[in-house]
Parts: structure tokens; sequence; C-alpha cells
């Protein structure tokens, strides 16, 4: 996927990790921090293995959401980019209708603004740039770094 941006998106505290498709134009999102942020499980492991387990008996009972789900190499917490399982939104709309969770309808809620903000930036870019600079504030960036930051060639 050419030129594609990876970025991190906040749920209830949790880092849901995400990825555009440029060309699709689709966000995919990691299948394993949605069910993180769904079982509310702060342990990566613990959610890797209740995906798993979820994965295989979503199989079992013929559901055609697991196989909509791709593996694209994402950034993990330790730096390097590994290989993880990610959904679009359509396909994680089903797949959260397996996992009982009080989270379930406040993350439907947040996939579609996340959705409709995307489309907003793609009739006006400037929303993203603000977005991003808000964002690098909130992180503690200097606004010398933020302007450097935005003149970087892609």
């Amino acid at each position: 996927m050419k030129n594609d941006k990876e970025t991190l998106a906040i749920f209830d505290n949790f880092k849901i990790r995400r990825i555009y498709d440029e060309k699709k134009e689709l966000w995919y999102f990691s299948v394993i921090d949605i069910v993180a942020a769904l079982t509310e499980q702060a342990d990566y492991q613990l959610a890797r293995n209740y995906w798993k387990v979820l994965k295989n008996r979503l199989v079992k009972e013929g559901n055609e959401s697991v196989t909509n789900c791709n593996q694209l190499k994402l950034q993990a917490a330790d730096g390097k980019k590994y290989k993880t399982d990610v959904a679009d939104v359509e396909t994680l709309l089903r797949l959260i209708q397996s996992v009982p969770s009080k989270k379930a309808e406040p993350i439907k809620l947040w996939l579609a603004k996340v959705g409709y903000e995307r489309m907003q930036e793609m009739v006006d870019p400037e929303l993203a740039l603000n977005r991003s600079r808000e964002y690098w504030q909130s992180h503690g960036r200097s606004e010398k770094w933020i302007q450097q930051r935005m003149m970087q060639p892609v």
C-alpha cells in the first residue's frame, strides 16, 4: 500500500493503530487494538489471545467477517513493524457485534465519527493540518518542531 498513512487514534485511552489506504480510500484498524478497547484489556497479549479465540469461534460458525480481515505491517510498542490483523470499518462493525461489551455502541459511534472526519478532511485539507497541529501540541511538541514537521516533504 504505497503512500498509505499510518496513524494512531485514541478511544477511551486505548491506542488504536490505523492505516489509510489512499488508493481504496479506506481506513484499516488493528483488530487487536479494537478488541482491547472493547474488552477494556490493557494487556496486549490477553487482547491478542481473546482475538485468537474469537477468530476461531467465528470461523467455526461460518462467519465471513474473519475472511475480510487482512494483515498489514503496523508499528508495535517496541517501534518495529509486525504483520497485524486489520479490518475496514464495515468488517469491524460486524466483528464488534460478536464481542459482548458495553463499549460496543461507543466504538461504533467513534468509528462513524472517524469516517466522517476523514471525509471532511478530503473536502478541506486544512482540517487535517489543524488536527495534526492540535495532536502534536497535546503531546508537548514545540511550535518550531510542529512547523518543521509540517514543512517536510512527503
